[in-house]
């Protein structure tokens, strides 16, 4: 189970210049989204959002989509 720094609490992070929520606890999706978070900038560019409650549903219900994660070795 990995976070991000600042974002120890949370598990549901979503980023908003694409509207896409990532679940930390998810080890494909929290990988991606580290990687997002440093290549991208999020944290400076506050272009991440933490949501209260911690749910799928609630980041759903602010307009976030699920991150989808191609498996690795498949092509896109």
């Amino acid at each position: 189970m990995g976070r991000l720094r600042r974002f120890e609490e949370h598990r549901f992070l979503g980023t908003r210049d694409d509207m896409v929520v990532y679940d930390c606890d998810d080890d494909e999706q929290f990988a991606a989204l580290e990687e997002r978070f440093v290549a991208d900038d999020l944290l400076a560019r506050n272009l991440i959002s933490a949501v209260a409650p911690d749910t799928l549903a609630e980041a759903r219900n602010r307009g976030f989509e699920p991150a989808v994660i191609a498996p690795s070795g498949v092509d896109s």
